[in-house]
């Protein structure tokens, strides 16, 4: 099967826009995490040429630098 990547790229856009509008009771670490995971999976589905592997992979590296980088400050 093969899938046309311009659309793969648009759906993934618009599930990230979506997801984000969610957003409203979430914390700040888990809308970083959220908007990590999606920059990710889209990065990763450009980088490698809309593999599902490269899609899910920079998903995760991106959810948890957005996770990481969301942490509260500690007192």
């Amino acid at each position: 099967m093969r899938v046309n990547r311009s659309n793969t790229r648009y759906a993934l856009a618009i599930a990230l826009i979506v997801g984000v509008t969610g957003c409203a009771g979430m914390s700040r670490q888990d809308k970083g995490t959220l908007i990590g995971a999606g920059a990710g999976a889209v990065g990763g589905s450009v980088l490698t040429g809309g593999s599902p592997v490269g899609t899910i992979g920079g998903a995760a590296v991106g959810g948890i630098i957005g996770h990481e980088i969301e942490k509260p400050a500690k007192k």
